[in-house]
């Protein structure tokens, strides 16, 4: 393997001038540029990394510690900030934890250890033990997503308007003249769970809707949840009209459950999903459902990052996601619906 006084050595050059050419660091003659590059091509050399980052300063990488990426919606999230990771030449290191405190300890002091240059946060639960750990490691800049209440100052922080979300799907079922309205809900001790189920709760109370609390059940974001828990609400001697489900793939399960048990979706039952997962249009029915904007998340994340770490800002931002409603096929009109609307 070819070494930098290798490369020195072909250029007829001092192995200063070799890195100053790699690092950009000081005006190297344009003939001598390519004397090294050249050099650099025959060779096959490929310069140190750690050695380079040792001084530069910057790994050029980001650490992203995160719940999980096997859901579609972590998924499509963490997609979006690779993506722009590689355009902007930033390499990243995922760090899948399960919300377990012992991995994300591990794993925050390994990226520390390989000296990222900054560090996404996107865990579903935020326990004050895990905001201690990260408030421990504040001096690598942090972006911190899908976080419902900011707590800390020393973290930049994405809102996605989780209740919002929530109030606007059930709002749309009452407006579609529902009135015996059920939800699935995600775990309500989390920000995603727990912010929609509030939406829920406040649309009905605002609308004078009384809340069935049999027709509320429990999920975890799972199509088995859903399936089960559709099953549990259509074992009720009154049925609901509709169904809020806090999550797209808690609604797929819902809707097979409805259809094993002879029901049609939207004609005997409607169903209205949550986060606009990339197969969501492809449900049958085709699932209406709150967007939140992955892509543009991701994105977000990645430019509060690069801002702290390039500009060398100090004072925390937050940034709030507005959900929208995708209106598809799987709601019907209710038997409250006014037709002079």
């Amino acid at each position: 393997m070819a070494t930098i006084k290798d490369v020195a050595k072909r250029a007829g050059v001092s192995t200063t001038t070799v890195s100053h050419v790699i690092n950009k660091t000081r005006f190297v003659a344009e003939e001598t540029k390519a004397s090294v590059w050249l050099a650099i091509k025959e060779l096959s050399y490929s310069p140190s990394a750690v050695a380079r980052s040792l001084k530069v300063n910057h790994t050029k990488s980001i650490g992203l510690l995160a719940t999980s990426s096997e859901s579609p919606y972590f998924a499509e999230i963490i997609q979006s900030i690779e993506s722009c990771c590689y355009a902007k030449g930033y390499t990243l290191i995922l760090c899948n934890t399960y919300n377990d405190l012992e991995k994300q300890q591990a794993y925050i002091s390994m990226l520390a250890q390989k000296r990222v240059d900054g560090l996404l946060v996107m865990c579903s639960e935020y326990p004050e033990a895990l905001l201690e750990l990260l408030e421990g490691y504040r001096s690598i800049p942090m972006v911190v997503m899908d976080w419902g209440i900011p707590r800390r100052d020393f973290t930049d922080s994405i809102q996605d308007n989780a209740e919002l979300g929530g109030y606007m799907a059930t709002r749309y079922l009452i407006e579609r003249g529902h009135r015996d309205i059920g939800a699935i809900t995600g775990q309500l001790a989390k920000n995603t769970g727990g912010g929609r189920h509030r939406g829920f709760l406040r649309a009905m109370e605002e609308a004078k809707i009384a809340v069935h609390d049999e027709w509320i059940v429990l999920g975890d974001f799972e199509p088995e949840s859903g399936y089960h828990a559709m099953h549990q609400i259509l074992a009720q001697k009154q049925r609901p009209t509709a169904i809020f489900c806090g999550g797209d793939i808690m609604a797929m399960g819902a809707i097979c459950a409805a259809d094993e048990m002879g029901l049609r979706v939207p004609h005997d039952i409607s169903v209205i999903g949550y986060d606009n997962v990339r197969n969501a249009r492809y449900f049958t029915p085709a699932l209406t459902t709150i967007h939140q904007p992955k892509e543009r998340l991701g994105a977000m994340a990645i430019d509060m990052l690069l801002d702290k770490i390039i500009n060398k800002r100090e004072a925390p931002q937050t940034i709030e996601v507005r959900p929208q409603l995708v209106e598809r096929r799987s709601v019907a009109d209710g038997p409250f619906i006014d037709y002079r609307r």
